[in-house]
């Protein structure tokens, strides 16, 4: 059972609203979550801090005068850096800094990466192989969802040597192979 409140304690709970917190009311951040399939909210603010630092970043630099050698090379470092890391599709201009946003990061995330190299057929069996240690980048096993996939990296995701997965997928493509020969 539950006490009475006394009275400092209703005065002090009377402006609180248990039902609807301010931080909920984002309808965005909900939608992003949920499309990419994301656990942990902080993923996310940590994913919007970072793409506001970028634009932040791009806007000094775009502040700056055009002739000036240190903006030139600040330029091509940023988007050099941006490119690399799979940010923005090319390397042209300051503007595509504009269009950095969190989303920008969860779409290099490793299980985005996975479906879009049809290892899983969507992101809910692409979470669950990386959480049990399907999947690897390099040499290293990642069982964790967060991380982040590099341009130069996408090209080493690939399923671990003991996968049970991995297994099935070669079995089923020396079948095909068989079927398309026509034995």
């Amino acid at each position: 059972m539950v006490r009475k409140l006394k009275y400092h304690e209703q005065k002090l709970l009377k402006k609180v609203d248990f039902i609807n917190w301010e931080v909920d009311n984002n309808i965005h951040e909900v939608k992003v979550l949920r499309k990419y399939r994301m656990d942990k909210r902080e993923d996310y603010t940590k994913y919007n801090k970072l793409s506001r630092n970028v634009r932040e970043l791009a806007q000094k630099i775009r502040d700056l005068d055009e002739k000036d050698t240190f903006r030139i090379q600040s330029t091509a470092k940023l988007l050099e850096k941006l490119y690399a890391m799979g940010l923005i599709p090319t390397k042209q201009s300051l503007q595509l800094c504009e269009m950095v946003s969190a989303s920008s990061f969860c779409r290099r995330r490793l299980p985005t990466i996975v479906v879009r190299l049809r290892m899983a057929q969507n992101l809910k069996t692409a979470v669950t192989f990386i959480e049990q240690g399907h999947i690897r980048v390099g040499p290293e096993v990642i069982t964790d969802p967060a991380f982040l996939v590099t341009r130069n990296m996408e090209d080493f995701v690939t399923w671990v040597d003991s996968s049970k997965i991995k297994k099935h997928v070669m079995e089923y493509n020396e079948e095909r192979d068989d079927f398309d020969l026509g034995l």
